[in-house]
This record gives C-alpha cells, sequence and structure tokens, in this order.
C-alpha cells in the first residue's frame, strides 16, 4: 500500500490516502510520507474497510491489491459494495488478487501457518460480486507466470539470508517459510492458482481509452 502510494505520488503528483489495520504499518507508511516530503500529496487511516462507507472522501480511483484474499468468502459482496460506496460515479477501480479457477476452501496448512482466515477468491466469484455492485469490467488481465517469477526471487534471497533469519526466528519458522515460498512459486507455475488484475469502473464511462495504454 505504502510503495504504491508514494511512487504514484512522487512519479504522477497524485493525491491519495492509504488505509491499514496494521499499527506498524500506519506508523511506518507516516514516517516514509514525511521522509518524503508529500504530506501535500499523502495520508494514511488507520482503519477497516468496512468503515469506508461512513468515511467523509470520495475518490476517482480506488486500487486495491492483495486485500480481498483476507475477506472471507461471506464478505466478498460486503467489500465491494463498501468500496462502491466511496467512489465517484464513473471512477476506475483496479483490483489485484490471488485467484482460483474454481471456489475451493484453500490449502489447510497455508491457512493454518502463513494466513490464517485466508482464503483464495475465484475470478467468477468477484466479476460476479462485482456485476452486483454496478461495477463494468474493462480489462482482466492474469498475473500468474509473472508472480511465479517473484516468489522464486523471494525465495533465492531467502536461502540466502538463512542464518540471518535465523537469528530472528526458530528452525521451526525458516522450515515453514522455505516451505511455503517454494511451493506457491510451484502452484503459480502448475496453474493451482493465479494472479488476477481487474479494472472496474462504477458504472459507465466512455472517457477511458478504448484499448490498454501501457
Amino acid at each position: 500500500m505504502g510503495f504504491l502510494l508514494m511512487n504514484a505520488a512522487k512519479k504522477y503528483g497524485v493525491h491519495g490516502c492509504g488505509i491499514t489495520l496494521s499499527e506498524e504499518q500506519y506508523k511506518e507508511f507516516n514516517k516514509r510520507i514525511a521522509e518524503e516530503h508529500l504530506e501535500h500529496l499523502l495520508t494514511v487511516e488507520l482503519m477497516d474497510y468496512r468503515d469506508l462507507p461512513a468515511y467523509k472522501k470520495k475518490f476517482d480511483r480506488v486500487v486495491s491489491v492483495g486485500m480481498v484474499e483476507h475477506v472471507g468468502r461471506d464478505n466478498y459482496q460486503l467489500f465491494m459494495d463498501c468500496v462502491n460506496k466511496v467512489m465517484e460515479p464513473g471512477g476506475m477501480f483496479l483490483l489485484h488478487f490471488i485467484s482460483a479457477l474454481k471456489e475451493h476452501p484453500g490449502d489447510p496448512w497455508i491457512k493454518k501457518y502463513i494466513f490464517p482466515g485466508g482464503m483464495v477468491p475465484s475470478l467468477r466469484e468477484m466479476l460476479s460480486c462485482a456485476a452486483e455492485t454496478g461495477f463494468h469490467t474493462l480489462d482482466v488481465e492474469n498475473l500468474r507466470l509473472h508472480y511465479n517469477r517473484t516468489l522464486l526471487n523471494w525465495e533465492k534471497n531467502f536461502r540466502e539470508h538463512t542464518e540471518e533469519v535465523r537469528g530472528m526466528f526458530d528452525e521451526r519458522f525458516v522450515r515453514m517459510w522455505d516451505l511455503y515460498l517454494s511451493s506457491c512459486a510451484a502452484t503459480f507455475h502448475n496453474g493451482i492458482i493465479d494472479l488476477h488484475q481487474v479494472l472496474f469502473t462504477k458504472g459507465i464511462n466512455n472517457d477511458v481509452p478504448i484499448v490498454r495504454w501501457y
């Protein structure tokens, strides 16, 4: 959240607000905003996404990266509805999330030891919830192989610094984290899970480019 907003502010002069439930992330992001002298462009709130409808601001752009995997299957529609309520008509919403081909309960080991309460949504679940909210789908991109390479690099870095990690955590943690990075790299390579990036508009917006602009 912090890295994305800071780069958007520095490169494009974006006025933005990030939300987080982590007090550590909240403090660190505020610190970095001050260090980069971006106080005139960026703010961060210690806030639950479910409190967005009561927030007194509206946005023409919303970006969610790696968030919806942690709200739970019963809350996908609520998540979409909360985003919708803080968006201006015609606004654009980019949803970036780990996804699955079909709905399933997820890997028990990952859910117990790595991401307690985590749930991987299917692409069709999110598109269905978006439609119910009135979001129009403009673009869908699968970054599965990109994330495979990312995880392989994380694993490489982790192995190169294993002794440093052992100085902070026990051997059980080291073995679990190594297994997590290796197994997730394999699941993305094999197509067991995907990484989708979906661009929506709130209602119809005919002013956006009719082709991808990158």
